[in-house]
């Protein structure tokens, strides 16, 4: 493989446990594993990589984009729910993605916007009770990714709610209204007299950046690309799936394996990976496994690994269903 160092003899091990101090040149980082400017930002680099999906499945999120629905996407770890917000940002120019990871404390209103009402109150004392009413409520007001999602801009943008099965049985439902309505009110700054009624706000993705907020009340001109991953750990209620179209991204066969290698690493790669392929494909009958775990096994046998010395390469095809 190209632009891979070859260690082979043995040098490949960089750690030899031997607690021994050297200098090593640290060969470069897979290309999934290299961090710099975001490929949708402003000025950022063409993605290393195209994103490999079925035209059925792409016919579906253009689907989704045209009815202005949530595209409600599961499958396995690894199956690529997650790069397909990027993959959309980046084909339809909607820049930046907003990214809403979501957990068991996860609530719509932290995700809609902060109101940091201790901050204000820090500043209201160094600059003296009196002065108070001086410090404009919405300096301390900050959208968060969905509240961002929905703020008013001439092109929508892509919101990815990641793993929205990992959050409480209820969230699904709390989002049904903002979903549907595409508006949200900011109590604290409703509450403002009318000579205030518009007001700057910060937004999720660029803290220096502000959005009018008119009357305490964000309304969206685009509803954004929304693009909601699950893991299919639990079942949504009937109301939400209603609102949203649904794409199962199957299992990478054989034939698209060796396509998503040769997007990440190049078609001289191939060479020697089918027994990689192959064994991988084996073990994920008896259990679930990510492709990411096949491009982490080529690319070091790339790098002159000896995959087969001390059960290394059952450490990197490890299921991840499994306990052991």
């Amino acid at each position: 493989m190209s632009d891979q160092p070859s260690r082979q003899g043995g040098d490949w091990r960089l750690f030899r446990g031997d607690n021994l101090r050297r200098t090593v040149d640290l060969p470069p980082a897979p290309p999934w594993r290299s961090f710099g400017p975001d490929p949708a930002e402003p000025g950022g680099a063409e993605p290393l990589f195209p994103y490999l999906i079925g035209p059925q499945e792409a016919d579906v999120v253009t689907a989704a984009v045209l009815l202005r629905r949530p595209l409600l996407v599961t499958g396995y770890p690894g199956t690529g729910k997650t790069s397909l917000a990027r993959a959309i940002a980046h084909e339809l120019d909607l820049g930046a993605v907003l990214h809403w990871p979501v957990n068991s404390r996860s609530t719509v209103q932290e995700a809609l916007y902060r109101y940091d009402a201790i901050g204000r109150l820090r500043e209201s004392a160094v600059l003296g009770e009196g002065r108070r009413a001086d410090l404009p409520v919405g300096d301390f007001v900050r959208l968060g990714p969905l509240g961002t999602a929905l703020a008013p801009t001439g092109r929508p943008r892509v919101l990815l709610v990641d793993e929205l099965d990992k959050g409480d049985v209820d969230l699904p439902n709390d989002l049904l209204t903002v979903f549907e309505d595409g508006t949200f009110e900011i109590p604290e700054l409703a509450r403002l007299p009318e000579t205030q009624s518009t007001t700057l706000v910060a937004i999720a993705d660029d803290p220096s950046a502000r959005t009018p907020v008119v009357r305490g009340r964000v309304r969206c001109t685009e509803f954004p690309v929304v693009v909601i991953t699950s893991n299919g750990e639990r079942e949504f209620p009937p109301a939400f799936l209603r609102r949203c179209l649904r794409l199962d991204l199957p299992q990478p066969t054989g034939e698209r394996l060796r396509g998503i290698v040769a997007a990440h690493l190049g078609e001289q790669a191939l060479e020697s990976a089918e027994d990689l392929i192959a064994a991988f494909l084996n073990l994920r009958e008896q259990g679930e496994l990510a492709t990411d775990q096949l491009l982490n096994a080529v690319f070091l046998r790339g790098a002159g690994v000896e995959l087969s010395a001390a059960d290394l390469l059952d450490a990197v095809y490890r299921s991840l269903s499994g306990t052991a």
